[in-house]
């Protein structure tokens, strides 16, 4: 690249930390979107949002009524978050995405959405980010005469709470995470459940039954065993017996119960639910599990609760460079059949562009909302990079990205999860929708960018317009603080006194 000789190709025409104004397009306004609003309104300047769009790690609720939730008390919850952080002002809601392009003449992405009542609105921005989820795309059971069905006919993530299922004989067809948690509480009240089950699962101890107080000792919980994963590991080999063992303590009402539902697969291959009191409610005398008997049985209500369509592929079309689509065959021929990306969130051939929860960012074991937030945290960082630094464009290198999907591959091989198992977790046989280790080795690994992963085009020719005109903000204003620097002493000798090895 060549530059200009003379002070004028070299002294910006702006203060070194004075920010370039962007706009961001969120599409989503669901957990991630919200974390992804807070977190870029709170940590980047100069910023234009408008969003079309479980707890917090730095705001804590307290006032739980209960260890395991209720949905109406989550989105309370959610909905103050909203509320206090006053994000949705920005926020345009009854809006469906329907395509976002990227426009290489002009450097930007263009957004087409539609209202409600038909009408195709356009927006554009220079930083475009997906947060619209995975889990959330229902996927009705293919079942001969469903449609026909004239009894009420309800699917787990759309709940009609006006209906009363008090008395009633009820269907409920699905034993993922949704299935265990609806079975327990709708049981007591029901005048006959039944219970179709397609695949076994494994069930879990619940947390609450070791009457955890803090957040803390949660966290920890929470966050500890992760060796259970890999196979082979001591704790993996401890683990079938352990949870065998509790499953057949919970049936010992109905111990014939236990062969229909006891995997052969081992324990996290498929998301592992704590499920309390759903082993319990199968023995009741008014429930029970059915298998392809061919008896005809009436119920007054199915309740579907047959999970999502995870391909994430399904949502709305995004283009990048040469109209290249998203995740599209094309795509995955490259990348060995793989829903490739750079640590789950950026895509190469797609500038300024960001997923939140996109292939390869779930957890099998862990905290996904702490993934969630290290993501916002991750995308406000770049931001501010192309903010400062006169960035126009950034996007990951392709040998990155290869790079990140033959460490998925190789790194999977080696743990319970490309076991033999029915899974939304893989997608063709691979393990597409699990970050490859830890969910404390993502937050560690998503603290600070590697650069050196990235390739840019900039503004201007300029190779010293980071380093603006030679002043800060704070010089140009008599009330900033120009000693930000300084450091207190006691709070050195502190970290010291914590880090210094000990002496033998």
């Amino acid at each position: 690249m060549a530059y200009s000789n003379g002070n004028a190709g070299y002294v910006a025409r702006r203060h070194v930390d004075t920010t370039r104004p962007l706009k961001v397009v969120i599409v989503g306004a669901g957990i991630s979107g919200i974390i992804s609003a807070i977190k870029l309104l709170d940590s980047v300047q100069n910023l234009n949002m408008p969003a079309h769009t479980y707890q917090l790690s730095w705001d804590h609720n307290a006032a739980w009524t209960q260890f395991y939730a209720t949905a109406p008390e989550i989105l309370k919850y959610w909905k103050r978050v909203a509320e206090k952080y006053d994000i949705k002002r920005y926020m345009k809601f009854s809006h469906r995405a329907t395509e976002a392009r990227w426009d290489e003449s002009a450097a930007r992405w263009a957004v087409t959405l539609q209202d409600k009542r038909g009408h195709t609105v356009h927006d554009d921005c220079d930083v475009f980010i997906s947060a619209v989820g995975i889990l959330n795309a229902w996927d009705w059971p293919s079942i001969p005469g469903l449609g026909d069905y004239k009894g009420k006919l309800m699917y787990s993530a759309a709940w009609d709470t006006s209906f009363d299922l008090e008395g009633k004989s009820v269907a409920v067809i699905g034993a993922g995470s949704s299935g265990i948690q609806i079975v327990p509480n709708i049981q007591p009240m029901v005048k006959r459940l039944d219970h179709y089950v397609r695949g076994k699962t494994w069930i879990a101890t619940p947390i609450a039954d070791q009457e955890l107080k803090k957040r803390g000792q949660v966290e920890t919980t929470v966050q500890t065993g992760f060796q259970v994963t890999l196979r082979a590991s001591i704790e993996q080999n401890e683990a079938r017996p352990y949870f065998e063992t509790l499953m057949a303590q919970c049936l010992s009402k109905k111990p014939t119960v236990l062969s229909h539902i006891l995997p052969d697969f081992p324990p996290f291959c498929k998301r592992l639910t704590p499920g309390p009191g759903y082993l319990e409610a199968l023995t009741e005398e008014n429930s029970g599990i059915l298998t392809t008997d061919n008896k005809h049985r009436e119920v007054d209500a199915i309740v579907c609760a047959t999970g999502f369509n995870t391909s994430f592929t399904n949502r709305f079309p995004v283009y990048g460079i040469g109209g290249a689509l998203l995740f599209g065959e094309e795509r995955q021929q490259q990348y060995r059949c793989r829903l490739s990306t750079y640590l789950s969130t950026a895509v190469d051939g797609f500038p300024n562009f960001f997923l939140f929860l996109g292939p390869n960012s779930g957890v099998g074991h862990g905290n996904l909302l702490m993934i969630v937030e290290r993501l916002a945290d991750y995308c406000a960082k770049t931001l501010r990079k192309m903010q400062t630094q006169d960035i126009l464009t950034i996007q990951p290198r392709m040998s990155a990205v290869d790079s990140f999907s033959a460490f998925c591959e190789e790194y999977f091989k080696e743990t319970v999860f490309s076991a033999d198992c029915s899974s939304w977790y893989k997608i063709g046989g691979k393990v597409a929708a699990l970050w490859p280790g830890s969910s404390l080795h993502a937050i560690k690994t998503l603290e600070e960018p590697r650069w050196e992963d990235f390739e840019y085009t900039f503004l201007n020719d300029n190779p010293t317009a980071w380093l603006g005109d030679g002043s800060t903000e704070a010089d140009h204003d008599p009330n900033a603080d120009k000693t930000y620097y300084l450091t207190s002493t006691q709070l050195i000798k502190d970290n010291l006194a914590e880090k210094r090895p000990s002496v033998a």
